[in-house]
């Protein structure tokens, strides 16, 4: 009987090591394609990955040529900013997204919310109403911030729920700021009236 080597093998979705040559040809084929594909799509996304940063970098550094021009000396992109070429025909938007971040004071809040919820049922309607219109949902396993924050101009006369509104002002942590770039180019007209659409760099959309 021939002893099998490591590269007779190959493990199947459950971590089980199957002989190759009882693995169907067409498995084969599909799994040295998704390896190839995958190859392929890790160099992309750091290619991506690189001319991003040195994107980023550039723009920056033309955004300083200006700050010394008319002597200003903040640093960093501190707001939307729109770089055009000459002819206004390619675009490069930068735009800074803000983030709310929330501490563990927010489960205390969510708690206190539900306690005023289940004592509420029984007729306070218009405070029911009032918490289903902004309430403090999770979605996607995320925390939605603006409804979160909604909450807090909700006019409730009520010690637990003012508790609660108290927690979610304790819970605000901190404010991130995330800047995304995007690639337009013109497709018709000039000026005013000029269109433009996206450069796709989501593999998926293009």
């Amino acid at each position: 009987m021939n002893e099998m080597t490591s590269g007779d093998m190959m493990a199947d979705s459950m971590g089980r090591l199957v002989p190759r040559n009882l693995v169907k040809p067409e498995d084969l084929l599909q799994d040295e394609l998704v390896r190839k594909l995958h190859v392929q799509a890790v160099e992309l996304n750091a290619q991506i990955s690189e001319v991003k940063a040195a994107a980023f970098a550039e723009i920056e550094s033309y955004l300083n040529l200006l700050r010394q021009q008319y002597g200003v000396t903040q640093g960093g992109v501190q707001g939307n900013v729109t770089l055009a070429s000459y002819d206004g025909s390619l675009r490069i938007v930068i735009q800074v997204g803000k983030m709310i971040t929330f501490g563990p004071e927010l489960q205390v809040a969510k708690e206190k919310i539900d306690q005023c919820l289940l004592r509420w049922a029984e007729g306070a309607n218009d405070n029911i109403r009032a918490l289903v219109m902004d309430a403090f949902q999770v979605e996607k396993g995320r925390l939605n911030a603006d409804r979160i924050l909604s909450l807090l101009k909700l006019a409730i006369d009520d010690p637990d729920w003012k508790t609660a509104m108290e927690a979610i002002q304790a819970s605000i942590s901190r404010q991130v700021t995330k800047p995304y770039m995007r690639f337009y180019r013109r497709v018709s007209g000039h000026g005013a009236k000029a269109t433009y659409e996206p450069v796709l760099l989501d593999i998926a959309k293009v």
